[in-house]
């Protein structure tokens, strides 16, 4: 059974026998406290520098990092807390790792015990480096200790990667189980366009007659790659949408375009095909999640909002607008920061208040037209490291800048949405500001691809850039 890493140049047979060993980095196991359980039937090697490493990130005040830290050592002591000295550094069985078949083995390695050998080519102490150079040197000692075997240094750091493979390490890789795509072009965008006349391609359709509404029932086979709430347009004027699917038919509701551009949100119209579709799924009473991409510049945040204090102040659904997002570098800056919760979060959401003006910019007092609908809509800004072990009910939630979150975090937060809740999930993966995420490993993109078959979701992407012609040319020429 191959591991559930992504494919390494092709094994020779020395390699390809017996279990493998993965020497794991700290990083690997704060973006995915459960990674140990993702490596099948091979054998786990955490450094003894990687344990020092968490009980250090533990005790921050950073809760995103320093929960994950306290999740990865629980999981550790749950493994080995029973296990001798000598049992725990030859490898302890994994409850969990494979559903058939041998367990893998989870190891600690006291990396502190490793001395300099002509032999073997060991990364110096250097105090600015001195951690990852242990990490790697335990991979090289195992490496020249057991050359019969396939040895792997996993980190999410692209230098130690570097590093690692300058100093004779043959197999090094990117932690990649959260990965659930091969090519970033394939993210679902939430609609299918069909070249030409799409009924020309359909031999078999029925109507049906559901509630106040008309159904056109086709054969899955017409449309393999349907999933819910999904648009559909072609070249002609057809356009609609999938309402849901079962084994053997999907079934579409028939939209307009015209209907779709002619939606209003707080004043505001829709100026693109994308930016009216999203707004269709805003404003679904069925749709309690919304998954909005898009380049910067391209209408998300100011749809989300204008959605937002509609569904408050002209229907009453909700009874709150929270909006939330990561604060990097939180660890330390926010906690220093002087006010409120909300004061502190004034210099990361600043783009609200912007898109506060674009609303209100026509209004006679544009400034007293905010500060009254921030207080009738009770706007309330959000850090997501204070969202965790809260629930949320009948509140409309945004969050925003969500490419630089893991899936792990963004599981946390979309997990505390309470009943009569809908949350709107902002992101765009071009502007990752986390350097061990990536657009294939961000939770965002996991976000979409997850979330996508689910009845009660909606995802969508919005192309293009409306914000000036500058920002178009930035975006895609600079």
């Amino acid at each position: 059974m191959e591991s559930s890493l992504a494919l390494h140049p092709p094994l020779t047979p020395a390699e390809a026998e017996g279990p493998k060993t993965y020497v794991l980095d700290t990083n690997v196991l704060l973006h995915d406290p459960t990674a140990i359980s993702a490596f099948n039937e091979h054998q786990v090697v955490i450094p003894m520098t990687v344990l020092e490493e968490l009980d250090h990130i533990k005790d921050r005040r950073d809760k995103t990092v320093s929960r994950e830290a306290r999740i990865a050592i629980q999981l550790i002591d749950k493994i080995v807390d029973v296990a001798t000295p000598q049992a725990i550094q030859q490898g302890v069985a994994v409850p969990g790792s494979t559903l058939q078949g041998p367990l893998g083995t989870l190891a600690i390695y006291p990396d502190q015990l490793i001395t300099d050998d002509s032999a073997v080519p060991y990364l110096d102490g250097t105090p600015d480096q001195a951690n990852d150079n242990r990490i790697i040197n335990v991979a090289i000692k195992l490496q020249a200790e057991h050359p019969e075997r396939f040895v792997c240094l996993v980190t999410k750091d692209i230098n130690m990667r570097i590093k690692a493979k300058g100093s004779g390490l043959l197999h090094v890789e990117d932690y990649r189980r959260d990965r659930v795509l091969d090519d970033i072009d394939l993210l679902t965008k939430g609609y299918e366009h069909i070249p030409g006349d799409f009924w020309a391609g359909v031999d078999e359709v029925d109507t049906v007659r559901e509630d106040d509404r008309t159904l056109h029932r086709l054969p899955r086979s017409a449309l393999p790659a349907a999933y819910p709430n999904q648009f559909l347009f072609d070249d002609r004027e057809f356009l609609a949408f999938v309402v849901r699917l079962d084994s053997e038919h999907v079934y579409l509701r028939c939209d307009s375009r015209d209907g779709l551009m002619n939606q209003r949100f707080w004043g505001l119209a829709p100026r693109n095909l994308d930016q009216a579709m999203a707004m269709r799924l805003l404003a679904d009473d069925d749709v309690d999640m919304t998954v909005l991409t898009g380049p910067a510049g391209s209408g998300k945040t100011l749809l989300a909002l204008a959605y937002g204090l509609q569904g408050i102040l002209e229907e009453g659904r909700y009874s709150k607008l929270i909006v939330a997002r990561s604060t990097p570098p939180i660890a330390e800056d926010i906690g220093f920061l002087p006010g409120t919760e909300e004061e502190k979060m004034a210099p990361w959401l600043a783009a609200f208040d912007d898109n506060l003006e674009i609303l209100h910019g026509a209004d006679e007092s544009c400034a007293g037209s905010i500060a009254y609908v921030k207080e009738r809509a009770n706007i309330q800004f959000k850090s997501l490291n204070f969202m965790r072990g809260r629930s949320f009910n009948n509140a409309y939630i945004i969050i925003d800048e969500a490419q630089g979150l893991s899936q792990f975090q963004l599981k946390s937060v979309i997990s505390r949405v309470g009943e009569g809740s809908k949350i709107v999930v902002l992101g765009n993966l071009a502007q990752i500001d986390n350097k061990y995420i990536s657009p294939l490993t961000s939770g965002l993109t996991y976000l979409v691809e997850k979330s996508k078959h689910y009845e009660h979701a909606g995802v969508m992407h919005i192309g293009g850039i409306l914000r000036s012609r500058l920002a178009a040319f930035a975006e895609e020429e600079l």
